[in-house]
């Protein structure tokens, strides 16, 4: 998909929701409240609510112009993506969380409360994955620590083990706006934290929580009935996909096959832990 369709897609799927984009750029800023194509809502009026423009009612020249502005002053928007992806020097979990602490270096920078690093064991076993933080973890800064967090809890305590011997994080960084699913684009930009992550972790099992998350680990599309409770390999470690904890609040039927593959992941571990 070409970056101009990435950011008409990216601000569609923002007015459908109901989220009014940010920008900081004074041209782009000046430009658009010109035009009232966009609206553009300030930062002290975050709860402010107005109609905005559709974006098939602007003609390609508009849209054109939109887009040239966007690009030609991206740098003023994000970090430059290759200073982050520099991690000279960065040499486990607390540099690294300090070393991508202010990233903004997709939109979600923007519209975030708090970056959502990960929390846990820096020498576990295993790594849970989900796919983005909600708004509790981005109130708080934690992964996992609403009502679906809660649950995760649970579910590990039933095959003995606790969140402080588990290393816990997600694909993406910061909340996407309405807990939407996170872009390809923003998916891109963050992954290689979570691969970093990993390779300080050196975890020798992955349970990736949801589609969404399997997804944007494997590249490719998956039904859960045809992955779960099945053994795949993640950059040479043990994987296995099941159910999200949200979707198990929202279909209590699913907690039996969580419950199934967590079993089977236990007695993988029990297995592991033996023959050390």
């Amino acid at each position: 998909m070409s970056l101009k369709k990435q950011i008409l897609s990216y601000i569609q799927l923002n007015q459908d929701a109901g989220v009014n984009l940010m920008f900081f750029d004074e041209k782009i800023e000046k430009k658009l409240k010109r035009k009232k194509e966009i609206f553009l809502q300030p930062q002290s009026e975050s709860n402010k609510i107005e109609k905005i423009k559709p974006l098939d009612s602007l003609n390609i020249k508009e849209t054109d112009s939109i887009i040239n502005d966007l690009q030609n002053t991206s740098s003023k928007l994000v970090v430059n993506s290759m200073e982050l992806y520099k991690f000279e020097g960065i040499t486990d979990l607390i540099l690294l969380n300090k070393h991508i602490s202010n990233c903004q270096n997709c939109i979600l920078g923007t519209t975030r409360t708090n970056l959502v690093f990960g929390e846990g064991n820096p020498n576990a076993d295993i790594m849970v994955i989900g796919e983005a933080p909600g708004a509790d973890e981005d109130e708080q800064g934690l992964p996992f620590v609403g009502r679906a967090g809660k649950l995760l809890t649970d579910i590990l305590k039933a095959i003995n083990l606790s969140r402080n011997e588990v290393y816990i994080a997600n694909i993406c960084k910061c909340r996407p706006p309405g807990n939407r699913k996170p872009l390809i684009d923003e998916i891109d930009r963050c992954e290689k934290f979570l691969h970093k992550q990993i390779e300080f972790i050196q975890p020798q099992f992955i349970i990736a929580l949801g589609l969404t998350a399997a997804e944007a680990l494997f590249k490719q599309s998956y039904k859960m009935g045809d992955i779960r409770g099945k053994l795949l390999e993640y950059r040479g470690i043990k994987t296995m996909i099941t159910y999200h904890p949200a979707a198990l609040l929202r279909n209590p039927n699913w907690k039996r096959p969580v419950w199934d593959d967590m079993k089977l992941l236990r007695n993988m571990y029990d297995e592991y832990l033996l023959d050390k």
